[in-house]
């Protein structure tokens, strides 16, 4: 990740609706494989928000994350675990000690996903599970995922490959994020056309509809527990041993 990006996530991840819907979605994930007081490790940390959420909520956390600017940063905010590494070597987390393992937009930045999921995998007990989000739709590879770090974006078909070749299985999996489906084809196809020489920016809305779109985020996830969303722009999905 561009260390100019890691400060826009800084800046936005409190409020921004994608990041706060990525949160929100990921939270409920948690709360129905982990109960609050157990033990959850994020790989891929970014500026820390999402350990705060779940350190206030009961959980004892750790982080790991290759970007020293993003651990100086989460301890600067009081997370206290939270270390430089990379992903692909053994984690420094006491094996079996995890009840969960989180990953949001992560896979798709290691050059080997799935020794990332060996890895995870280690520090999870019995019934522990990988929580995992990652952009769907490789025909949607551009520039943008380049800036951002991306090898790759990813099938359902890719995700179930890494999950079988790691030895683990897949709980569940299914496409997130139908609202911004359309409009990311549109500008993935107008910045091949006309390319930006900008960074990697998610593109700024007025607090209305900032508003607007984490209400409808929360609609397309009461929707998915009663019908499978048939399209989106990411994969979100639960891994167990």
């Amino acid at each position: 990740m561009e260390s100019a990006h890691l400060k826009e996530l800084m800046d936005l991840e409190s409020e921004y609706w994608w990041h706060v819907a990525k949160h929100n979605l990921a939270n409920s994930l948690l709360r129905r494989y982990a109960a609050p007081h157990s033990s959850v490790v994020e790989g891929g940390i970014g500026a820390g928000g999402n350990l705060l959420s779940w350190k206030a909520q009961g959980y004892q956390v750790f982080g790991l994350d290759i970007m020293p600017e993003s651990i100086a940063y989460a301890r600067s905010r009081g997370l206290e675990n939270v270390y430089e590494h990379d992903l692909h070597e053994p984690w420094p987390i006491a094996s079996q000690s995890a009840q969960a393992v989180v990953m949001l937009d992560v896979l798709e930045h290691l050059r080997d996903p799935v020794q990332a999921l060996r890895r995870a995998a280690d520090v999870l007990d019995t019934d522990g599970k990988i929580i995992f989000t990652v952009p769907a739709h490789p025909w949607l590879y551009s520039e943008w995922d380049q800036r951002l770090g991306h090898f790759r974006r990813y099938t359902s078909r890719m995700m179930r490959g890494h999950v079988a070749e790691a030895g683990l299985r897949l709980v569940e999996m299914r496409p997130w994020n139908a609202i911004s489906l359309p409009l990311a084809a549109f500008l993935r196809t107008y910045r091949r056309l006309f390319p930006n020489q900008g960074g990697a920016e998610f593109p700024r809305v007025s607090r209305g509809v900032n508003r607007l779109l984490i209400q409808i985020q929360e609609w397309e996830q009461r929707l998915a527990a009663h019908l499978r969303t048939p399209c989106g722009l990411s994969l979100v999905g639960v891994i167990g041993r």
